[in-house]
């Protein structure tokens, strides 16, 4: 069965450019909106894991930039805070950090941008309920790499309450934000 693909945000906004350039500029760009929310950090006394705006982000970039774009941008973040430049939470870097407690929430981030990223190319980022669904599945996926990883540093019942039950509440607000969101860009593109 062969699907037509819809278009990614991005891909409708700027059709005509060079490809290969717009793609570079997109994945370095979506990899600096992800490090300049990771800087949006509130730190919580009773967890490793703090609460950041980059959830947020990744759930926007795998929507708008589609899902080899979203998970090069993530992988580009990646790299950058493996390479020692201070784009992780609260300033981080290194190879060490994303080895720590949060580092599959950071892997988390690169399969939830190819996954939403996915969904949003079958059209399903357009209305808020689809695109609210399309992002629950983000952040599901995020849970279960950050939670997995973070079990080997805590224990499995240790990492559900220092790794989950603290940021429902703040992953469901940013959930309605994406949703809200990236719906009203794609009206606003499709009036251009």
């Amino acid at each position: 069965m062969n699907i037509a693909l819809a278009p990614a945000l991005v891909t409708r906004y700027l059709p005509r450019t060079n490809r290969l350039v717009r793609d570079m500029l997109l994945v370095v760009t979506g990899s600096l909106l992800v490090a300049g929310m990771a800087q949006v950090r509130i730190p919580l006394p009773f967890t490793p894991v703090p609460l950041t705006g980059q959830t947020f982000a990744v759930l926007l970039v795998g929507a708008a930039l589609g899902s080899r774009r979203g998970a090069a941008s993530l992988l580009f973040y990646l790299t950058l805070g493996m390479a020692g430049l201070p784009v992780f939470a609260g300033g981080a870097s290194s190879l060490a950090y994303l080895a720590g407690p949060t580092g599959g929430y950071l892997i988390g981030f690169v399969c939830a941008a190819f996954v939403v990223g996915f969904l949003a190319e079958r059209g399903l980022d357009r209305h808020f309920r689809s695109a609210l669904l399309v992002f629950l599945v983000g952040e599901v996926v995020i849970y279960l790499c950050g939670i997995s990883w973070l079990s080997l540093h805590l224990g499995a019942q240790k990492a559900l309450v220092a790794g989950v039950f603290p940021f429902l509440l703040g992953d469901a607000i940013k959930m309605i934000a994406a949703a809200l969101t990236l719906p009203a860009a794609w009206k606003i593109v499709t009036t251009l």
